[in-house]
């Protein structure tokens, strides 16, 4: 059996997310419901786990689920972080720049060079270039850095110009990596549906729900803060896949 929360795992909350799902956990146990001990970290936290048969619990973005996972998983629900200016569950990117540049207004970065996190990525790849279009054009494709906290880097360290951060992750970004301080907001992109929690295809959904509403309710208030939760919504999975699809790096590039 799987259960990951890889998303926003990282050194200062790894002891949080360890204790919601224990939360989770000890509720699946009192419904019968097997759950492993443990939450499985590294490289088998994300696809190899979205694919198990065996997945009790992740958490997916949304980019991922609606083009790849939607017809293979079960949705379970979408854990709320309170983004500003966002409907429950919902959350936003948000374009960062260094606070030098000159640069004022998102139009103004359209030749920047623009640091993505990968192209399946939500709130790194498909959100900022399809808010882009709606403006008028499309990021050139800059440097794959291959997370977040490497993109923002990207800019701060002028391997890049401009680059798109999932919201709660900036701001956990803004709480505990100091170089932030050198680097500032452009723009945010529109809401879209938040990363859902994910479980196997043929999983209860509804047992599942309960018990990860239960566990973040059980979290202690320094816990809750520590992972920004405020609760789980339920948004229909109509609502991901209506959301569109960019294009490709290759084909932005060409």
């Amino acid at each position: 059996m799987i259960a990951s929360l890889g998303m926003y795992d990282r050194p200062e909350t790894r002891a949080a997310n360890d204790r919601l799902w224990a939360l989770i956990r000890d509720r699946l146990h009192q419904k019968s419901m097997p759950a492993p001990d443990f939450l499985t970290r590294g490289d088998g936290a994300y696809w190899k786990a979205w694919h198990a048969e065996n997945l009790v619990l992740s958490q997916t973005c949304g980019f991922p689920y609606r083009s790849l996972l939607h017809d293979i998983v079960t949705l379970i629900g979408t854990p709320d972080y309170g983004v500003a200016d966002c409907p429950p569950g919902y959350y936003c990117s948000v374009f960062v720049a260094r606070e030098a540049d000159p640069r004022a207004g998102l139009a103004a970065f359209r030749d920047a060079r623009f640091a993505y996190n990968e192209d399946l990525s939500q709130s790194g790849w498909a959100a900022p270039q399809n808010h882009a279009a709606s403006l008028g054009f499309h990021f050139q494709p800059g440097p794959r850095t291959g997370g977040h906290l490497l993109s923002a880097r990207a800019v701060a360290t002028a391997t890049a110009d401009i680059a798109a951060i999932d919201a709660v992750t900036w701001a956990m970004l803004q709480r505990w990596e100091p170089f932030t301080k050198t680097l500032r907001e452009v723009a945010r992109t529109p809401p879209t549906p938040g990363l859902p929690y994910i479980t196997a295809q043929h999983a209860n959904a509804a047992v599942l729900f309960a018990a990860v509403q239960s566990g973040i309710a059980g979290l202690t208030p320094d816990d809750q803060d520590c992972l920004m939760l405020k609760g789980l919504i339920s948004i229909p999975k109509s609502e991901y896949l209506q959301v569109p699809v960019p294009p490709t790096p290759e084909m932005i590039a060409r």
